[in-house]
């Protein structure tokens, strides 16, 4: 049984580029815990994860980016209320919904908004850097099952499934995820609170 490549924060990062190019899934830690990263222009990419999770379909998957020409690179509208009120505070465990361009070709369903956030976390600001592309950040799970901590645990997930590498470090900590926020009629609504407080 195929099992995930182990790499550490500060290695060369180009198996793992070239692992996100042909598909590939990589387990990232986050601020809270690990997440499944993915080149969201990867139809192979993205398959794998809700097969992964065994998730719907139709349910998106969020993504993180290490600044503002990463989110533009992936055509989300760096222009909009939205993202603008996200920027005021990333890096933050703030997820807003931000409108997709017509031009964004993105492998995630039929939507005209996707989930996005600079995390508050510097080791994996640094790896997008790296790596050259915001990606992908589905927590590490089965649907409906909590997230993820421990590196071990992620490997057992990927067990089996070609193109996966594991992100080694510590146990994570846990705890709420990160706030999703919304931008309708000229204000911030919360769709599900979490780490992050709203001012």
């Amino acid at each position: 049984m195929t099992v995930p490549t182990q790499w550490r924060f500060g290695d060369d990062v180009r198996p793992i580029r070239q692992l996100l190019y042909v598909g590939g899934v990589v387990a990232v830690p986050t601020e809270s815990s690990y997440g499944l990263a993915v080149d969201p222009r990867s139809q192979t990419g993205v398959d794998a994860i809700y097969a992964l999770k065994q998730r719907e379909a139709r349910k998106p998957l969020p993504l993180v980016v290490a600044n503002t020409q990463q989110a533009s690179d992936l055509g989300l509208d760096v222009d909009s209320d939205a993202f603008r009120f996200g920027a005021q505070f990333w890096p933050a465990p703030l997820t807003m919904l931000v409108p997709l361009l017509a031009c964004a070709q993105l492998a995630l369903g039929d939507l005209d908004r996707v989930a996005v956030r600079i995390p508050d976390y510097g080791p994996l600001i640094a790896f997008l850097e790296e790596v050259g592309s915001g990606l992908t950040a589905t927590s590490a799970n089965l649907s409906g099952e909590p997230p993820l901590l421990s590196s071990e645990d992620v490997v057992a997930l990927l067990r089996g499934t070609p193109n996966a590498a594991v992100i080694e470090t510590t146990s994570l900590q846990g705890g709420a995820p990160s706030t999703v926020v919304a931008w309708d009629q000229g204000q911030p609504h919360i769709l599900r609170p979490g780490r992050f407080v709203l001012p």
